[in-house]
């Protein structure tokens, strides 16, 4: 009976790679997939999968800080806004980088072009990540794509940016499909004594690792597929989206695993509640069925009885001896967006920041418009209500606003 299941995978495998030759020549081919990280965080998360490979996606970086994204490597980069910060920056102000971002729309458009999946990543908190990401993700949506956001919030200690974080993912909630959100204040327990540069960096690993394995999962063939469909099926669900992740060399790989994923120090959040799910389960080519199966239960028994799980399982030589679990809870209650302890924090935050500092912001950002940025630009016509007016860098307008796409 072993040699016969050795064999299954064998021939499972033969025919993974004859179905990648016929593909080749699939004249509709995968969904084209595309990641798109907006300010300084989002930029150094967009980098880090540029550099580590994404099967099938194509890596954007946009920002209002010429700088930082000239450090940056990407498949095409976008310097918005320029007419607005000179290329310096929103200054933590999110109306600036919202603004900045809207008076790029059409060259976004041209960009996202036919994207069936949009990935927006992006560190709430700050001034373009969290002005752009809702933008983007309605350029996206509007053309149709699946839009799933992927953003970090900021330390406690950061009461404004905290305040600001929470605004900006009630923006990007209504905007997206789908987000996923992690919380800095976990760096603290799991990284506590590293640089704060190289704690950051985790942060990001654990992003792009996100980022690819769900982009990879849906493009790359598997034993028990995904494809773009399932994907579809669980982010239209909505909602506050979790994510776990999990790795085992344990014998008892069926609990070990999903107990790893479980208690995962930074992805360790509340997922009561949630309405569908996606797992993924990577083994080598001694992972059973009965395994594959067991793992994909395990976790489909934490959820509610109506939840639509939809699991998958690949076989790669590389992971023999040891299985790896992502699973992806959508629609878990919208509260636990930012965790219970940030949540405390932002209602704090709240009601001590003061609310003038916020509208002087906005009054300054509307200011910049009319003037032009006060530095001699011409002003642009249309508010934050109707959006601003922008045809990809063919129109005066954006012409002025010094535009500058990087392919």
């Amino acid at each position: 009976m072993q040699d016969l299941v050795q064999d299954a995978l064998d021939n499972a495998e033969a025919e993974k790679r004859d179905m990648d030759v016929d593909m080749d020549d699939d004249e509709f081919g995968d969904p084209r997939i595309v990641i798109v990280g907006a300010g300084g965080a989002g930029n150094n998360t967009v980098n880090r999968l540029y550099n580590i490979g994404v099967d099938g996606a194509d890596t954007v970086a946009i920002n209002t800080d010429k700088q930082h994204l000239k450090m940056i490597e990407a498949d095409t980069k976008i310097l918005v806004g320029k007419s607005l910060t000179q290329g310096l920056g929103a200054g933590g102000d999110p109306k600036m980088g919202e603004r900045a971002t809207e008076m790029a729309q059409g060259t976004i458009k041209e960009v996202l072009g036919d994207a069936d999946l949009v990935f927006v990543t992006a560190g709430m908190g700050g001034g373009t990540g969290t002005g752009a990401a809702p933008v983007v993700s309605k350029i996206a949506k509007e053309q149709g794509a699946i839009v799933v956001g992927m953003v970090s919030t900021p330390f406690n200690v950061e009461r404004a940016r905290t305040v600001k974080a929470e605004e900006g993912l009630e923006d990007l909630r209504n905007e997206a499909d789908s987000i996923i959100v992690l919380d800095n204040n976990r760096l603290l327990d799991y990284v506590p004594n590293l640089p704060i540069g190289k704690a950051f960096s985790v942060m990001d690993q654990i992003i792009a690792e996100t980022v690819k394995g769900i982009s990879e999962t849906i493009t790359q063939p598997s034993l028990i597929n995904l494809d773009y469909a399932d994907m579809s099926t669980i982010m239209n669900q909505g909602g506050v989206a979790v994510m776990l992740v999990g790795e085992t060399q344990d014998k008892n790989k069926t609990q070990e695993v999903v107990n790893d994923a479980m208690n995962h120090p930074l992805l360790d959040v509340d997922y009561r509640g949630a309405s569908g799910g996606l797992v993924h389960i990577t083994g080598g080519p001694d992972l059973t069925l009965k395994e594959a199966e067991g793992i994909a239960n395990n976790i489909t028994e934490r959820l509610e009885a109506s939840a639509n799980v939809i699991w998958g399982a690949r076989i790669q030589e590389e992971y023999k001896g040891k299985v790896r679990v992502m699973a992806i809870m959508t629609g878990v209650q919208s509260a636990q967006v930012l965790g219970p302890s940030t949540q405390k924090q932002a209602d704090k935050s709240r009601a001590a920041v003061n609310g003038d500092d916020l509208g002087d912001s906005r009054q300054r950002a509307a200011e910049a418009n009319e003037s032009g940025g006060n530095r001699g630009e011409p002003a642009v016509s249309g508010g934050t209500d109707r959006g601003w007016e922008s045809d990809g860098g063919s129109d005066p307008i954006e012409k002025n606003n010094g535009l500058d796409v990087i392919r």
